[in-house]
């Protein structure tokens, strides 16, 4: 595609996440009275329309290798994390879920206000230990509300073709209740680049194999998150993008 057009599309899509942005925060906030599962329904419906536009504006499409691995009781996803484009897509793949993410993301004028509605564990990063004790304490009580956890180990958007440090959160979390550790991995970030222009084409997001914590040392059920994620991002990635 023509980048001055990706651009423009780019703007188009832009535009109108400032417009509907705001509107849809009220709609959300009608919904507090409501049960956490179905606050999160409501809440996640902005999601799955910024992905609508993200498809006919912008020509983001998506595949799922893997899907029939989504276990049937609430689980722990290990995901790369290159763009915002998971952290709308994963509330159409997998079931209702909650995020580990960094406190300051709910300051943010009506989207983090939004995500408050979502019942998210918001840790302070700068304190390592007091952050794993509310992963483990808040994250039991999510599973026991039916609500899946996602976790990105590497802590940060990570540039397409780059590798992070994986933090242990995630797998703390799971050896610590039990749930099921499922990796994921995506190419989002060749098509959701940094500098704001979304590409057209079809993103990947493999999702791999049930792990099962019991029994597994915090070290070796990260490095196998490790493995497998990063095999499979050297499996999934292309030198360019696929263009629509």
């Amino acid at each position: 595609m023509n980048s001055k057009l990706a651009i423009l599309r780019s703007i188009l899509y832009g535009m109108l996440q400032i417009i509907i942005t705001p509107l849809y925060f009220f709609v959300i906030l009608a919904s507090f009275p409501l049960p956490p599962l179905t606050r999160y329904r409501i809440t996640s419906g902005w999601a799955h329309l910024m992905l609508f536009l993200l498809r006919v504006i912008c020509g983001i499409r998506y595949r799922v290798l893997g899907v029939e691995r989504i276990p049937p009781v609430p689980g722990i996803v290990l995901s790369k994390h290159q763009s915002g484009w998971e952290t709308l897509a994963f509330q159409q793949i997998f079931p209702p879920q909650v995020w580990v993410l960094k406190k300051e993301l709910l300051r943010i004028p009506f989207f983090g206000w939004g995500l408050a509605m979502t019942s998210p564990i918001a840790i302070d990063r700068s304190s390592r230990k007091a952050a794993l004790k509310q992963i483990v304490e808040q994250g039991k009580d999510r599973l026991k509300q039916g609500f899946w956890i996602v976790i990105f180990p590497e802590g940060t958007r990570i540039p397409p073709g780059k590798k992070g440090r994986y933090g242990v959160g995630g797998a703390w979390l799971a050896t610590h209740t039990g749930a099921p550790v499922i990796p994921v991995a995506h190419n989002a970030g060749e098509f959701w680049v940094r500098n704001f222009v979304k590409l057209p084409g079809t993103v990947t997001v493999s999702i791999g194999p049930p792990i099962d914590p019991e029994g597994m040392e915090l070290g070796d059920l990260n490095a196998r998150v490790e493995s497998w994620i990063e095999a499979e991002m050297a499996r999934i990635s292309g030198p360019a993008p696929l263009r629509s």
